[in-house]
């Protein structure tokens, strides 16, 4: 699942973790716990995030794929935020094929900007987060708009890309999102 920072696919990833009974990853959570542990991983992470930038890739691939290596995924997991570009993607494709497995769906959750800067600005005002910062939310959204919106056309062009409209009411957009991929 992905979209621009404050569509909602954190939500509707766990949403749709939940009614398939699967693991939610979130490259966010994994981020803020690695920061919160204060790990290697999480130290760097934390100079990116608190810049509005991306996570370099290499750490945000090993942070994943350890994740999806939990018991809990054995079953399956709902990616929440990664890919966010296509060396991610096409890693994430690698490591897959070699367990003789693939990325099912794409979900693209949309927003126009001045929405998304609405929620992201909201959400650092009631939750403290440093990355929805009004100065780093703008930054986020271009780096968005610059390494993640690639990923519609990798996806797209591998037939997996369903896109949904994320300003609808939340339950609006999980009823699409279940029909989206039949679930």
């Amino acid at each position: 699942m992905f979209g621009p920072p404050g569509a909602g696919k954190g939500t509707q990833a766990v949403r749709l973790a939940q009614r398939a009974k699967v693991a939610h990853i979130a490259s966010g959570d994994l981020f803020r716990e690695n920061v919160g542990s204060d790990t290697e991983l999480g130290r760097l992470a934390k100079t990116y995030m608190d810049r509005g930038d991306l996570v370099p890739d290499e750490v945000t691939i090993r942070m994943v794929l350890d994740r999806m290596d939990r018991a809990d995924a054995a079953g399956g997991y709902v990616l929440d935020g990664f890919p966010r570009n296509e060396v991610q993607a096409a890693a994430l494709d690698d490591a897959l094929s070699g367990r003789g497995e693939t990325i099912e769906y794409a979900i693209l959750l949309e927003c126009q900007r001045e929405e998304l800067l609405r929620r992201l600005v909201g959400r650092a005002k009631a939750e403290g987060r440093a990355d929805d910062a009004p100065e780093v939310a703008d930054e986020r959204l271009r780096v968005y708009d610059e390494q993640t919106m690639p990923l519609v056309n990798y996806y797209e062009s591998q037939g997996k890309l369903r896109r949904l409209n994320g300003e609808q009411p939340m339950d609006c957009v999980t009823d699409n999102l279940c029909e989206a991929i039949g679930a």
